[in-house]
């Protein structure tokens, strides 16, 4: 009698996963959650953008005598050629130059000093003096420069009567310190938000680098500026490219100061320049036209600050 045993059926092995799927599925997933950066991208930038574009290439005109209603015209780039030879535009542009070379190594240097110091061993109570620092950021840009002006204004300012009483005479509306003033104003207002910002990036020093420094016989100061310094630069570069930008956006403390001394003109700067071409003279081709510059300027600065500082750091590798 002869036994024959039957083999295992063999079960056809899964099929594998289609690649496509998974990669579907993570392109989706992306879309899904880059959607919202996109919808406000175009939505506040390019739209925006595009607009002032457009309106840059138009302007009014009255057929005839000028008796007749204004009519839209095209008019090519006779809007950018009146910007750039008005010299009003050309000196808001050298007095933001020089607002920039004044504000914006007293702000680095000032915070990152801070900053330092709160992650330094000798500090105490960090946490109460964050928040001493990044209170004046909270305060909004116009009613912080409302209270500056009340403490500049001859006959309301306590600080200008006790420096008369000292034999101090300084008249913070007058030509020569009006810029430093103003300056004085958007430090006080961006010094806490910067310092938070470089000491976060501290404690994201590995505390072994600072141990290994301070076996070797680095001090304090020389921990800080040799080792803590230069491993934040990433961040230092993020804080001097946004402080850039927002330099040569100057509108809120000129503006104000513009109601109490004739120093500020309503021109002052190029962000007040475009205010009055588009709200006091009409001109909104002008207005469009120099929002266009400007815009140029702050992408061609950025973007050189930029490649500054990676050749820099390939340059220190």
């Amino acid at each position: 009698m002869t036994i024959t045993r039957s083999r295992p059926a063999l079960r056809p092995a899964p099929a594998p996963v289609p690649r496509r799927r998974g990669r579907h599925k993570e392109l989706v997933a992306c879309a899904v959650l880059m959607a919202p950066f996109f919808v406000l991208l175009v939505t506040v930038f390019l739209v925006p953008v595009g607009t002032a574009v457009w309106l840059s290439f138009f302007g009014a005109d009255q057929p005839g005598l000028g008796f007749g209603p204004e009519r839209t015209v095209f008019v090519g780039l006779r809007s950018y050629l009146a910007v750039l030879s008005d010299p009003t535009f050309l000196s808001g542009l050298g007095v933001i130059a020089l607002y920039s070379l004044i504000y914006l190594p007293l702000l680095v240097v000032a915070s990152l000093g801070l900053a330092l110091l709160l992650d330094s061993a000798a500090a105490r109570l960090r946490s109460v003096a964050r928040l001493g620092l990044f209170l004046p950021h909270a305060v909004p840009g116009i009613i912080a420069a409302i209270i500056w002006l009340y403490l500049y204004t001859p006959g309301l300012s306590p600080v200008v009567e006790l420096l008369g009483k000292a034999g101090i005479t300084v008249d913070f509306l007058g030509i020569h310190a009006v810029l430093p003033a103003i300056v004085n104003i958007a430090l006080w207002s961006n010094l806490g938000y910067n310092v938070v910002i470089f000491y976060a990036a501290l404690q994201a020093v590995p505390r072994e680098i600072l141990e290994a420094a301070v076996v070797d016989g680095a001090g304090p100061i020389r921990t800080a500026l040799r080792i803590k310094a230069p491993l934040i630069r990433a961040s230092v570069v993020m804080v001097v490219l946004f402080t850039l930008i927002w330099s040569l956006q100057l509108f809120t403390e000129p503006m104000l100061l513009s109601q109490s001394t004739p120093m500020v003109t309503a021109r002052f700067s190029p962000s007040m320049y475009i205010y009055d071409a588009a709200f006091t003279r009409n001109n909104y081709g002008l207005a469009a036209s120099a929002s266009v510059i400007l815009l140029a300027c702050t992408i061609a600065l950025s973007y050189g600050v930029t490649r500054w500082t990676n050749r820099t750091r390939e340059a220190s590798r």
